[in-house]
Parts: C-alpha cells; sequence; structure tokens
C-alpha cells in the first residue's frame, strides 16, 4: 500500500490555495487547505498533515503568530510561502521555528522541490538513518535508545527529547525557544534556566568531561547544538 504524505495549505487567496493544491494533488499528495487562522489550527489537530505551506497574510490572525503554534506539533514541517520579502521577516519566521521560508511569486516546481526536500528531511530524521555516533556514544533515534561503548545510557523522558532534537539536526544551532516548545511547552521562554539545568544532567551522563562539553555545545544567547566532530569546544 502505497502512503500518501498529507500537505495543509494555509492562504486566505483561493486562487493561491487552488494552484498550490493542483500541483501537489497531481505529485501524489493528500491535501488539506484552509483560509484563515483558525481553520488552520483545526486542520493541524485534525489531520497532523506531514508537511503545512504556511502563509503570513491571513485575515483573522499574522501567519508569524502561528509559527510557535504549528511547531508546538513536531510531527508537522512547516514551510512559509509569503509575499515578505523583507529579511527581518524571514529571520522573525524562522527564528520563530519554522523549516524553510518560500517568497511569492512562486515557481510551482520549487515549491515541489521544497516539499520533496522536506520529505527527505524528515526521513533521514525518524527513519533509516537514523543513527549518529559521536566517538562511542551511538544515538539511535528510531529505537529511542543512547548507548556509550554498548551500553546503554538511563536518560529521562525531558532529557531524550532534548537530546533528540539536537541530533535531528547535528551541527545546527537550536534555539532556547524551540527546544523549550517541545519539553516545556506551557513554560515561558524567560525561564531558560530549567534548560540549563536539564543541559548540565545531560553532560554529566553523555560527556567525558562535562566541565568542558564536546559535545553539546552552547552558543551564548541562542541555543545549542551537537557536535559530531571529535574536536572540543567549550559550552
Amino acid at each position: 500500500m502505497t502512503i500518501r504524505h498529507t500537505i495543509l495549505v494555509v492562504d486566505d487567496e483561493p486562487h493561491i490555495r487552488r494552484l498550490m493544491a493542483a500541483a501537489l494533488t497531481r505529485a501524489g499528495y493528500a491535501v488539506v487547505d484552509a483560509a484563515d487562522a483558525r481553520a488552520a489550527l483545526e486542520a493541524l489537530r485534525a489531520h497532523r498533515p506531514d508537511i503545512a505551506l504556511l502563509d503570513l497574510g491571513l485575515p483573522d490572525r499574522d501567519g508569524l503568530e502561528l509559527v510557535p503554534l504549528f511547531k508546538q506539533h513536531a510531527d508537522t514541517t512547516l514551510i512559509v510561502v509569503s509575499a515578505r520579502d523583507a529579511t527581518e521577516e524571514k529571520v522573525a519566521a524562522l527564528d520563530l521555528g519554522a523549516d524553510d521560508y518560500l517568497t511569492k511569486p512562486f515557481d510551482t516546481d520549487e515549491l515541489l522541490a521544497r516539499v520533496r526536500v522536506a520529505l527527505r528531511n524528515r526521513m533521514t530524521r525518524g527513519g533509516g538513518a537514523s543513527a549518529l555516533v559521536a566517538g562511542d556514544l551511538r544515538v539511535d533515534l528510531l529505537a529511542h535508545t543512547v548507548t556509550r561503548a554498548g551500553q546503554e545510557i538511563h536518560l529521562t523522558p525531558k532529557e531524550y527529547t532534548v537530546l533528540a532534537q539536537l541530533a535531528r539536526f547535528p551541527g545546527r544551532v537550536i534555539t532556547h525557544r524551540q527546544i523549550m516548545a517541545q519539553v516545556w511547552p506551557d513554560v515561558a521562554e524567560h525561564h531558560v534556566e530549567y534548560l540549563r539545568v536539564l543541559v548540565r544532567s545531560l553532560r554529566q551522563k553523555l560527556e567525558e568531561d562535562p566541565q568542558r562539553p564536546r559535545l553539546i555545545c552552547n552558543e551564548p544567547g541562542i541555543g545549542y547544538r551537537l557536535r559530531l566532530s571529535p574536536e572540543a569546544e567549550a559550552g
């Protein structure tokens, strides 16, 4: 049986929704659409789409406000598709957690290419090539296990959630906001000390020298990244 990926199209312009829906349907995807923020959030909960294509200029709510709400659904990849082409708008959307940003007017071939890339990234994060190795440490995202030299390391659910987020994007900085939205969705971002305590505990379990971390590296004032190279980096 062929599994069809579901794409949520959120745009207040009917002709844009029709254009994207037609291109996506021809490419073999199942399409759900929404014309405003309220309908988009309902569709997100009801259909749990693989990918959401989100316009920012919605009639009932600014699309930027929806980005962190969408990202609370960790299984949905979010691509902003908007006529707003200012750098600060793109940075704001990406900082809030969007996975990609496509500017209108767009070519449907490019839209489909962005969707294919997003789906490949999802499969890499959750499919067969999901084990990451750093020295004798192995993080298997498929099996939800962490081992060192073949011995399993016990992590709490919150510790594993943080590590898995970093492991899905090795080498990429994951912001405090993005991590906390997954671990403590109801806690304000300024309580970043919760995250620092959790990372300190993770380092105690994973690092050879927790005082000089080589695996979970700190980007001051921004977030953390998982470093898979053998070079040491203070955090």
